[in-house]
């Protein structure tokens, strides 16, 4: 009995090995519209900080803080009483000029006075002129105007403090229109173009938005390798706030014949990703590079073809030529 069995070990084959269940998909092609999943920031359209050009005393305050102004509203005065007397002044200046001006060119038609002596007088009149267009700048600057229109925010100063160029008055922000600035690989960067859409969505707000590419940077980024886009869009609602961070979708292509596989299929190795495919009954170890991915598949870009049988479970454990058996699904 013993000598029976012992013969019939002797009689298997040796190194033959159990094949392994599996389960597979056969991939054939189908349309896939593929894209980028970024991370972007929201921008203001214009903002600023307001500052005024001289030294002064606050005398009035003409803007709600948190509210809308229009461009070239007033939103603050500065006290201009010394530089009025100045004006004053000047213009009497000008006026006594002016008629010595006058009387010099009479003067110099009889050749009663030399031609130096009334370039002198000319020069007074114009200097005159030239010191009143001089005060009238500064009074200018006595007023700060919204430069464009927007939101302004919280005031530093207060009717009556003392204001001076470097001291911040308040913030100006344009929320009509906002930017969407995003970086993209530069793998990527010939797929940019100029009035291209893209859609994004932000934190707390449930609607999707769209924005339009209006300019890149003209190189890219030594340091990320990455190329900086941003996008312009409308915000009449005020649901998007400048600084906050925005989930981008940028479109690449729609393929017709896209392959895509099961996201657990691949295995990540040192060189990049592979899988195994059935092959006469045996796992085949194929090398595959990949492109975007949905939830749960990942498209594949080249190592395999439309009809391949992808083996998508057990794969962990599999070696080249393993033996399989699978189970299609």
């Amino acid at each position: 009995m013993k000598n029976k069995e012992t013969k019939d070990k002797q009689q298997a084959p040796t190194g033959a090995r159990t094949a392994a269940k599996v389960f597979g998909r056969v991939i054939q092609g189908q349309e896939f519209s593929d894209y980028l999943s970024l991370s972007g920031s929201i921008e203001a359209d214009e903002q600023i900080e307001l500052h005024t050009e001289i030294s002064g005393i606050v005398e009035s305050i003409n803007f709600n803080e948190g509210g809308r102004v229009g461009q070239g509203q007033v939103l603050i005065t500065i006290n201009d009483a010394e530089l009025q007397a100045q004006l004053a002044q000047a213009n009497t200046r000008a006026v006594l000029a002016g008629e010595n001006e006058r009387r010099a060119k009479l003067l110099l038609e009889k050749e009663a006075i030399s031609q130096e002596e009334y370039d002198i007088a000319s020069a007074d009149f114009r200097t005159a002129q030239a010191q009143i267009q001089l005060i009238k700048a500064q009074l200018s600057k006595t007023v700060v105007r919204a430069p464009f229109s927007g939101t302004i925010g919280l005031r530093n100063i207060s009717k009556g403090s003392y204001v001076s160029p470097t001291i911040n008055i308040a913030q100006l922000v344009n929320t009509n229109r906002l930017k969407v600035s995003f970086s993209i690989p530069e793998k990527y960067a010939n797929k940019v173009s100029t009035n291209g859409q893209i859609k994004f969505s932000v934190q707390g707000v449930s609607e999707e938005f769209t924005a339009k590419i209006y300019a890149t940077e003209p190189a890219v980024e030594a340091n990320t390798r990455t190329l900086l886009v941003k996008a312009i869009t409308n915000n009449p609602s005020n649901k998007l706030i400048p600084g906050t961070f925005a989930n981008i979708t940028f479109p690449l292509e729609t393929l017709e014949n896209g392959l895509l596989v099961p996201a657990e299929a691949l295995i990540p190795i040192q060189n990049g990703k592979k899988l195994f495919v059935m092959k006469n009954g045996k796992a085949t170890e194929v090398l595959v590079e990949t492109g975007a991915r949905t939830d749960a598949d990942v498209l594949i870009t080249s190592g395999i073809q439309a009809g391949d049988t992808v083996l998508t479970s057990g794969v962990m454990s599999l070696r080249n030529g393993s033996p399989v058996q699978v189970t299609l699904r």
